[in-house]
């Protein structure tokens, strides 16, 4: 019997907890002045800066996806694609992440993905007050001291004449 009452008072004890996120995130975004909806490009820039800001990530997106963005900056003035590697869902309180990332060697893979996620469950929480309901992490690669960089500093000579 007093089990039953503990789970219950537990039972309601969650229901208020998850009410007064629901509330707290509903009154961010819909006020009695009107509805804020916030466009899955909007978080997916969020989440890319506040991933890269994050000490460890070298770059961010899969091969294909790398090799499409350095196509994009060459053609639209070099200027970074910084949603390159994100992709999200995005509902009207809540939002997920999955985000593609190369890691420099050395670090360790499991505190940088705490670390990417602590930073960009923040930043987007507290930029948008939408929920971050989870941020999937996938290593594609680990960046090795002595690869070469994808785009050299310097173009090298014509092959022909």
């Amino acid at each position: 019997m007093t089990t039953a009452t503990s789970t219950q008072s537990g039972q309601r004890s969650s229901e208020s907890d998850d009410r007064a996120v629901q509330r707290k995130t509903s009154s961010q975004l819909n006020t009695s002045q009107g509805k804020t909806a916030i466009a899955d490009g909007v978080v997916s820039k969020i989440a890319g800066m506040a991933a890269r800001e994050v000490s460890g990530v070298y770059k961010m997106g899969s091969g294909a996806s790398r090799a499409f963005g350095s196509i994009k900056e060459r053609v639209g003035g070099g200027t970074p694609n910084v949603q390159s590697g994100v992709a999200v869902e995005v509902g009207e309180t809540q939002a997920a992440i999955d985000l593609d990332l190369i890691v420099e060697y050395g670090v360790s893979i499991t505190e940088l993905a705490q670390s990417v996620r602590r930073n960009v469950i923040g930043s987007v929480e507290r930029m948008t007050g939408l929920e971050v309901t989870e941020v999937n992490i996938s290593v594609d690669d680990v960046h090795l001291p002595s690869d070469q960089d994808e785009h050299p500093t310097e173009e090298a000579p014509p092959r022909v004449r």
